[in-house]
């Protein structure tokens, strides 16, 4: 196949389509296996996983990669619609779509238009806040004696080091940078990382008392709306990259309709525990 047919012809999208959507499918279980530890995990845990998927050089690369498979889905998910109605301009005479496809088959476009709309607003709502804002950094409060309590920044230092007392920090002698403790004199020496207290801001969105309920709903409706998207594209993928054997076909599809029903469900339970429970 000429390079040019491999990204303009309708076969070629759906090579692309499929591969792009399979990966995805492999980021939604890494992702969800983190996102879990708000139900299972402690603040702490949560807090050390977010550090490790904003620092770490390999799952860096591997968030470029979902972020271009993502935007190539979409966009790729735009010119086959595109490309399928300029195939047929008219529609037929008689049109009984229910009876020869599924719902989730036939609006494809529509599904994928709203997770890409959750996705921008997710993004929003905390990958920016992460990546770009000032975020508040992970206190503990210890009783240093019956009645009297002391607030401390728990880092990842070493030592004496993993306890900063919060009010050692005076911008004089020891500040912080973003999560970074420095000593300032006589040089500005970094002895410590703090952690983003991302697990107090996805606490407190979820539980905002004016529209926590309003972004648990939200939440939840997306992933019944990636839920149909699954139910269709992951057999889809298969199909398209040639995976039809009458030998591992069911059970593909058995575990594809697994997986677009119990990985959506997970995502949409933890908004709803956060709210109503947490």
């Amino acid at each position: 196949m000429a390079k040019s047919a491999l990204l303009k012809s309708s076969i070629g999208k759906k090579y692309w389509m499929a591969l792009t959507g399979l990966f995805l499918c492999l980021f939604l279980v890494g992702h969800l296996a983190g996102n879990l530890q708000l139900l299972f995990g402690t603040q702490l845990q949560f807090n050390e996983y977010a550090l490790f998927m904003t620092t770490n050089p390999a799952v860096k690369i591997l968030s470029y990669v979902t972020y271009i498979s993502i935007l190539f889905h979409a966009i790729d998910g735009i010119l086959l619609t595109i490309q399928n109605k300029k195939a047929r301009p008219i529609g037929y005479a008689k049109n009984n779509a229910g009876a020869n496809s599924a719902w989730a088959s036939r609006n494809m476009a529509v599904l994928g238009t709203l997770i890409l709309i959750f996705i921008a607003t997710h993004m929003v709502n905390f990958w920016a806040k992460m990546h770009f804002t000032t975020m508040p950094l992970q206190k503990i409060t210890v009783e240093a004696q019956p009645g009297s309590t002391q607030d401390f920044y728990l880092t990842s230092g070493w030592g004496q080091d993993k306890f900063i007392p919060v009010q050692s920090v005076d911008g004089e002698n020891i500040v912080i940078d973003g999560r970074d403790f420095y000593y300032t004199k006589p040089l500005k020496v970094k002895f410590a990382e703090g952690y983003k207290d991302l697990h107090t801001i996805t606490i407190e969105f979820f539980k905002d008392p004016k529209w926590g309920l309003a972004f648990t709903i939200f939440y939840v409706f997306s992933m019944a709306v990636l839920a149909f998207h699954l139910l269709h594209g992951f057999n889809s993928a298969f199909q398209s990259l040639g995976a039809n054997n009458p030998k591992y076909t069911p059970a593909i599809k058995v575990f594809g309709k697994g997986f677009a029903i119990i990985v959506p469900l997970l995502f949409a339970i933890i908004p709803l525990y956060i709210h109503f429970f947490k």
